[in-house]
């Protein structure tokens, strides 16, 4: 299938008519089904003393399913179609990459009753991620890293977007009306209307809103891939997924599933490479690791900021941060105490120029209110300010 990447520049999204193949519709909603049976059971026996019944699924206002922890071989189709032309195969020609691994299975449902609109957000959270400038800027002069990914089997309207508006910050309009209440339509918002089949690939930086959980069915899978061998480094690296899923899938979907298994410790390895040349202060052979992760010669700063943020976790291991840097520890785990405080240092002033002497809050983030900049990149600042900076 071949898509218009100019169309999802622009707009920051783009409907897929029919992603599902119609002779593979009626399956899926059968083994879709039989997933969240089962993980009603498990929403059931975990439900606490003061909970409902049905725990998380009678709580919740969009039950969601990590659907790989109760997937088996009966039901691979539902790991087959994430890996399939009309959703990898997109993802891989808009991300421009020779690979584009999955990054997570989830299965969003509708509630057991009415729970109204969600809150307009962007999924950035400037702490532990770059500004949203840097972000925006990477994603337009290079490729997307990530894209993100709503395909239901019912007809779907609850995701609405504001066009456009991944490349770009907040307007003085959608900050006055985020923060006078941001569960109602912004300016020059549209619904996504999807067809049961259809689907749309959006970069998760836009403007975006789940605009009404109400108790009509629903059942929308929702899923993520990142690029190997594109022009960035994805703001989010990790698997939400485990090794185990591969003895339920089909055997192509093994094979696919394994190989971006080995795709990530290859870069696992570039940046505790990077790291070190980082802690021993050369120059050369850094610039050639950071080449690796972020092939596009523009705006590796975001990477290095990126990188940063790793960094920080694996030296002071604070808590609730970094929820998409869950490789830290495994990282952090190669180098010695002494070597990590080295390494921060060479961080630090990059770091201090990401943060402002007074809290801040831009609203539609996911994000409290902090000192860490969350539009604006450091100004006058780059890769050889970076690398002048460690002396």
């Amino acid at each position: 299938m071949q898509v218009d990447r100019q169309q999802f520049l622009n707009d920051g999204y783009i409907i897929i008519r029919e992603c599902i193949p119609a002779e593979m519709l009626e399956q899926l909603r059968k083994s879709f089904g039989t997933l969240v049976e089962r993980q009603k059971k498990v929403w059931a026996d975990e439900a606490g003393p003061d909970d409902p019944p049905g725990g998380v699924w009678e709580s919740s206002g969009q039950p969601r399913l990590w659907y790989d922890h109760v997937v088996d071989s009966a039901t691979s189709d539902t790991i087959d179609f994430v890996m399939h032309d009309n959703t990898m195969g997109v993802s891989r020609q808009l991300m421009q990459s020779d690979e584009a691994a999955v990054a997570c299975f989830f299965l969003m449902c509708s509630p057991v009753k009415d729970h109204g609109p969600a809150a307009w957000h962007r999924d950035i959270h400037p702490i532990d991620q770059a500004p949203l400038r840097g972000l925006q800027r990477d994603l337009l002069e290079n490729a997307p890293g990530l894209i993100q990914w709503n395909v239901p089997l019912y007809d779907d309207d609850v995701l609405w977007v504001v066009p456009g508006s991944h490349r770009r910050p907040n307007t003085p309009a959608e900050n006055e009306q985020l923060l006078a209440d941001n569960t109602v339509p912004l300016p020059e918002s549209i619904p996504v209307k999807l067809k049961a089949g259809d689907g749309v690939a959006y970069t998760n930086t836009i403007l975006h809103w789940g605009s009404n959980y109400s108790s009509k069915l629903r059942r929308t899978i929702h899923f993520g891939h990142r690029a190997f061998g594109g022009q960035i480094y994805p703001y989010v690296p990790h698997f939400y997924w485990k090794r185990e899923i591969l003895q339920h899938a089909s055997t192509s979907s093994q094979e696919l599933l394994g190989r971006f298994l080995e795709l990530k410790v290859e870069e696992f390895g570039t940046v505790v490479s990077l790291f070190r040349v980082l802690i021993d202060k050369d120059e050369q052979l850094f610039l050639v690791e950071l080449a690796k992760l972020h092939p596009g010669e523009k705006q590796r700063l975001v990477c290095v900021i990126q990188l940063s943020k790793l960094a920080y976790k694996m030296r002071f291991q604070p808590e609730n941060y970094g929820s998409d840097l869950v490789d830290a520890d495994e990282v952090a785990a190669q180098f010695s105490a002494e070597e990590l405080e080295a390494l921060w240092e060479r961080f630090a002033p990059l770091d201090s120029l990401l943060k402002t002497d007074e809290d801040q809050f831009t609203p539609g983030f996911q994000s409290q209110a902090m000192k860490y900049t969350f539009e604006e990149m450091p100004d006058g600042f780059g890769v050889e300010e970076f690398v002048a900076s460690w002396e």
